[in-house]
């Protein structure tokens, strides 16, 4: 089962990574200035995981893959790992839509 790990940056922000049930990162967030912001943005991670229209597919300038989570406002609520190959990118997104729904939070920052 995934989970959503917050930890604390050194400048402050609080941030969430989702990680799969192998404990890999499959999803990364902003940095937010409260944890409650933090918190909100799991929540979001959650509700637009399941909507395939919401993963922004993009390729980085050096010819990896990438996708982006967007909330409904169209603000990235997430951002993925690269990856090498396309087929390897939609695998990512496909994890993310398993893990994110059930997945628990582990707060670190405590």
């Amino acid at each position: 089962m995934g989970k959503f790990v917050i930890t604390k940056r050194v400048n402050g922000e609080f941030q969430f990574n989702l990680k799969a049930g192998n404990g890999q990162t499959i999803l990364a967030s902003e940095g937010y200035t409260t944890k409650a912001a933090c918190e909100n943005g799991i929540e979001s991670v959650r509700k637009n995981s399941q909507e395939d229209g919401r993963y922004e597919r993009k390729e980085s300038s050096n010819g990896k893959y990438y996708f982006n989570l967007k909330a409904t406002n169209g603000q990235i609520i997430g951002s993925s790992e690269m990856y090498e190959s396309v087929a390897s990118r939609e695998n990512g997104i496909e994890s993310v839509k398993k893990n994110a729904p059930d997945g628990v939070v582990e707060d670190q920052t405590a």
